[in-house]
C-alpha cells in the first residue's frame, strides 16, 4: 500500500507581523483588554487570531454551505485552474478539487494551511494532485501563472485595511488573471446597526461546545467601530463553564461600501463589475447581506 503523498506546497515566508505577545497561540485569544485603536494593519491579531485554531474555525462555520456551492459552480464553469486567496483550511477549495478542478491557494496562516494539508492527506490521490498551497501575503505572492478564475471567498478582502493594501492586492490579481478571466469575491454589506452599537455592551449568543475540549462555552460579542478608518472590531468573548479562564478573540473587518468598492476596482484596472446578492445570480438590493462581485480586467489593462 502506497503512503499518501503530501500536497504540493511552496513554503514562502509570511510577511512580518506585529503580534501581541499575550495572544494564546492555541486559542488565538487574549485575556488582556484591547480596543479598536490596537488594530488596523494587515497581519495583526485582528486579522489572524480568528484563524489560529482551525478546529474551532471549522466547527463554527460547518453549516456555511451556500457560498461553497456557488464557488464550486463558478469553478466548474471556468474549467480551471482556479486561484483562491484566503484559502484557509480548504472550506471552499477542497470541494472545488473534489469537483475535478485544479486549484492553487494562498493564505497567511500556517495553522490553517497545515490543517488543510491534513485534510488533503485523507483524500484520494487524484484530489490531492489538483491542489497546490502557498503560504504568504496575498498582497505580494507571485505564482508566475495566470488563471481563468481568481476567487477570494468569505470576506477575505475585509482584512485589507487601507487603499494601499487593496491596491497591492489588486495588482497581484491582475498579474494572475488570464485576459478573459474573472475575479470573483464576496464581502458583507456594512450594517448601520452594527456600526452604531455601544462598545461597552455585550450581545450574548447560545453557548457552544469547544471542538477539542468538549467544554461548554458561553459566547458573546461586542462591537466597536472607528468611522474614520471604517474599521469594525468584533470582540468574540468566550467563557468556559468549567474552570478554564475566559478569553477573547478579536476580529477586525474593514467596512467597504458598495460604491467605494466599485471605484477601487475601476481605478485599479477592472471593468464589467457586476454585483449580485447572497451567492445567487440575482441583482443585489437593499436587503442583501453579502454582495458577490464579479469583474474582468478592463480593456486597457487586458
Amino acid at each position: 500500500m502506497t503512503a499518501a503523498k503530501a500536497p504540493k506546497r511552496d513554503r514562502k515566508p509570511a510577511a512580518k507581523k506585529r503580534r501581541d505577545p499575550d495572544l494564546a497561540p492555541a486559542a488565538g485569544g487574549t485575556r488582556d483588554e484591547y480596543g479598536i485603536f490596537d488594530f488596523g494593519y494587515v497581519g495583526d491579531a485582528g486579522a489572524t487570531a480568528h484563524y489560529a485554531d482551525p478546529n474551532y474555525y471549522s466547527s463554527t462555520y460547518q453549516n456555511r454551505r451556500h457560498d461553497v456551492a456557488y464557488y464550486v459552480q463558478k469553478a466548474r464553469a471556468s474549467r480551471g485552474p482556479v486561484l483562491e486567496y484566503g484559502v484557509g483550511n480548504g472550506r471552499v477549495a477542497l470541494h472545488i478539487a473534489r469537483a475535478g478542478i485544479e486549484l492553487e491557494g494562498v493564505d497567511l496562516s500556517p495553522a490553517m494551511l497545515a490543517d488543510f494539508e491534513e485534510r488533503l492527506s485523507q483524500e484520494p490521490a487524484q484530489v490531492r494532485a489538483r491542489v497546490r498551497l502557498h503560504q504568504g501575503d496575498m498582497r505580494s505572492v507571485r505564482l508566475d501563472r495566470r488563471f481563468p478564475l481568481v476567487i477570494a471567498p468569505f470576506n477575505a478582502l475585509l482584512h485589507l485595511y487601507d487603499r494601499r493594501d487593496m491596491e497591492a492586492f489588486l495588482s497581484c490579481v491582475r498579474e494572475h488573471l488570464t485576459p478573459d478571466g474573472r475575479f470573483l469575491f464576496d464581502f458583507s454589506l456594512p450594517q448601520p446597526a452594527d456600526l452604531a452599537r455601544d462598545p461597552a455592551r455585550r450581545y450574548p449568543a447560545p453557548p457552544l461546545k469547544h471542538p477539542e475540549t468538549g467544554e461548554t462555552v458561553r459566547y458573546a460579542e461586542a462591537f466597536e467601530y472607528d468611522p474614520l478608518r471604517q474599521l469594525l472590531l468584533v470582540r468574540i468573548e468566550l467563557e468556559p463553564e468549567a474552570e478554564s479562564p475566559a478569553y477573547s478573540v478579536p476580529l477586525t473587518h474593514r467596512q467597504y461600501f458598495p460604491r467605494e468598492m466599485e471605484a477601487l476596482l475601476h481605478y485599479n484596472g477592472f471593468g464589467e463589475i457586476l454585483y449580485t446578492a447572497d451567492f445567487t445570480d440575482q441583482a443585489a438590493d437593499k436587503s442583501v447581506d453579502s454582495i458577490v462581485v464579479s469583474c474582468r480586467l478592463s480593456a486597457a489593462t487586458g
